[in-house]
């Protein structure tokens, strides 16, 4: 008998009721913590996210990593003062900086995060999902998310459902194919928030 010892990825979004990761402004005012997903996922030991995404996330969490008591860039508005990081956001970045991340990207040319390797193609995730080790937080964007989920990659789908409607926006599964998916649990969270556990 073979045991499968190959890692899991498995994806925490935060979402709109209606299904947006941003509003048609490209805002996410209505997510109050950034910290929150990866306390849904245990045993991790790699962190995986999209180019697109990534100057905004390093940019954010290596500020709150270096100095933990200032208000840190915000990716989105850099004019727009932002807030405090919470102590949850603060554990997030301590325990990131210390974590391997891989991106996935077609145009980066380096990264500046601890620890971190550019991949090129969805080929090279493949071979690294095969790999023995622990559980893979895919931390977003969408496009990635989607992505991988059309390449059968995503094990797991965890949806932190904000009680916010935007009615228009950015779209989590746009442009994606159709996918069955095996319903786990819900649980209730913060502020009226439901996550919701799939697997794929």
């Amino acid at each position: 008998m073979t045991t499968n010892t190959s890692r899991k990825l498995i994806s925490a979004m935060q979402v709109s009721l209606d299904g947006f990761v941003e509003d048609s402004d490209g805002k996410t005012d209505w997510v109050d913590s950034w910290a929150d997903a990866i306390q849904l996922i245990d045993d991790v030991d790699t962190f995986l996210l999209g180019g697109h995404m990534y100057p905004g996330y390093g940019e954010y969490w290596g500020s709150i990593h270096a100095n933990p008591h200032i208000i840190p860039p915000n990716p989105e508005v850099p004019s727009q003062e932002g807030r405090l990081p919470s102590s949850s956001e603060i554990e997030y970045a301590r325990f990131a900086a210390q974590t391997p991340h891989v991106v996935l990207s077609t145009t980066l040319k380096s990264v500046s995060w601890p620890r971190a390797q550019i991949v090129r193609d969805i080929a090279e995730l493949r071979a690294m999902k095969a790999t023995p080790g622990k559980n893979t937080y895919v931390v977003g964007g969408a496009g990635l998310v989607a992505s991988l989920l059309d390449a059968d990659l995503i094990d797991e789908l965890r949806l932190i459902v904000h009680p916010v409607v935007l009615g228009s926006g950015k779209p989590l599964f746009k442009g994606v194919r159709r996918h069955s998916l095996e319903f786990v649990h819900a649980q209730p969270g913060k502020s009226g928030r439901v996550i919701l556990t799939y697997r794929a």
